[in-house]
Order: structure tokens, then sequence, then C-alpha cells
């Protein structure tokens, strides 16, 4: 696991968009680390939430990293201009690359850190031959598309699969959970091995989203398991 304190990073997706900058300031000073950037093309998940015009201008005023996740087919088309738009990290699903390794390469070779998602139904033994090859795993603990579904407890038994899987090939792999992270359950992820928690619906539905972004970067881990 990292050495490092876990990251959190509130998912934009459920921003006011409205306010959009307003709530951008708002996690410029919060405790947030990165923030998370959702593309949906409305064809890999059953939603569309807002292209790269609408990322380019959270990054004109974003302090913290980009991290982007690209729920959508054929993502290797789009990794330059993601780049452009001012990702940190680009994240692409493991579901919809035919040639990962080649997709991994490409987000390295822009200068960004490279991650892979899976979905819910997708064991993590499928990353055994590119694990060493990726900075960053966002497990989805709910199915993709919406924010707002319940947590799916079967998330908990992936991340030790997924630490086993690492340890001592990439050790300093980060671990992102996606879907259904609050206070309820996140002590429990860290425990087991998560680095990054995306909170969304959780965040910005507060009644004080900086506030509950602080409660969760404060949480401490207790035990560790590997």
């Amino acid at each position: 696991m990292s050495t490092t304190k876990h990251l959190i990073a509130p998912s934009v997706l459920a921003a006011d968009f409205a306010r959009l900058y307003d709530d951008v300031q708002m996690v410029n000073n919060s405790e947030a680390d990165w923030f998370h950037i959702d593309i949906m093309d409305g064809v890999f998940v059953p939603n569309i939430s807002f292209g790269f015009p609408v990322m380019q201008a959270i990054a004109k005023h974003a302090a913290k990293p980009l991290d982007v996740h690209l729920m959508i087919v054929d993502p290797d088309r789009y990794l330059n201009v993601c780049k452009e738009s001012g990702a940190s990290i680009i994240t692409v699903h493991y579901e919809a690359c035919t040639h990962l390794h080649r997709t991994l390469a490409a987000i390295k070779e822009l200068g960004c850190r490279a991650g892979v998602a899976l979905n819910p139904h997708t064991p993590v033994s499928l990353l055994r031959d590119v694990i060493q090859d990726i900075d960053l795993v966002c497990l989805m603990s709910v199915n993709p598309g919406f924010g707002g579904q319940k947590f799916i407890e079967r998330t908990y038994a992936k991340i030790q699969e997924l630490r086993v899987l690492a340890a001592g090939v990439n050790d300093s792999l980060l671990i992102e959970i996606d879907g259904g992270v609050t206070t309820a359950n996140a002590a429990q992820l860290l425990n087991v091995g998560a680095d990054v928690l995306v909170a969304g619906s959780f965040v910005f539905n507060a009644a004080d989203p900086t506030s509950t972004i602080k409660t969760l970067k404060d949480i401490n881990i207790t035990m560790q398991s590997v």
C-alpha cells in the first residue's frame, strides 16, 4: 500500500452544473486531493455526462490534479484530447480496451499516470499480465453510469485480491474506489487496502461539502490486510 495518507477525489459528476465554478473553488479550498472527472458516452454506460469542453473549463480553475475516468468505447481515440484538456491521470475501462497494454503505454507517453477501471463483474485476476504497467486501478463499487447507487459489498474482497496481485510486482499501485463511498464504509475500505476514495453525491449533496471532505480525509487506518 502507498505510504502516503489516503487521497480523496470528489466526483464532479455530482456537482451543481449551474454553479460549477463555485463547486470547483470549494474543492480547491478543501482537503480534497484530486478532482474526479467522469466522461460518459451513452454507449459504454447508459448515461451521458459532459465532454472535453466542460473538462477544459474545470481545468482552467482547478488547483488540483484532474483524475479522468473515461467510461467510453474506444478510449484510445480520445487520449490526446484528454491530456490537452488537463488530465493528470487517465483511467480507461478494461472492458472497453481491445489492446490494453498498448493503451496504457499511450497514456504514459502523454505524460499522464495510467489507470484501469474494472466493472463490478470483472475479476481483478484479468490484470495479472499488465499489473506492473498500471499506476492506478479504479474498482467500480457500483454499476457505472449513475451516481447515488448502493455500494456493492464484494468490493472489499476485490481490494484484498488486487493488493495480493500487486504485491512484489507493483507495490506503488494506487487502488481507487468509485461508487457509494460514505463515512459508513470509508474506514473499512482503507483498512483492507484502498488508497483513493471517490465520493460524489455524498460530498456535493452534503449540507457542508467542505466538512464532509475533511471527515473523509481524517479517517484513520486501524489495520491493513495484504
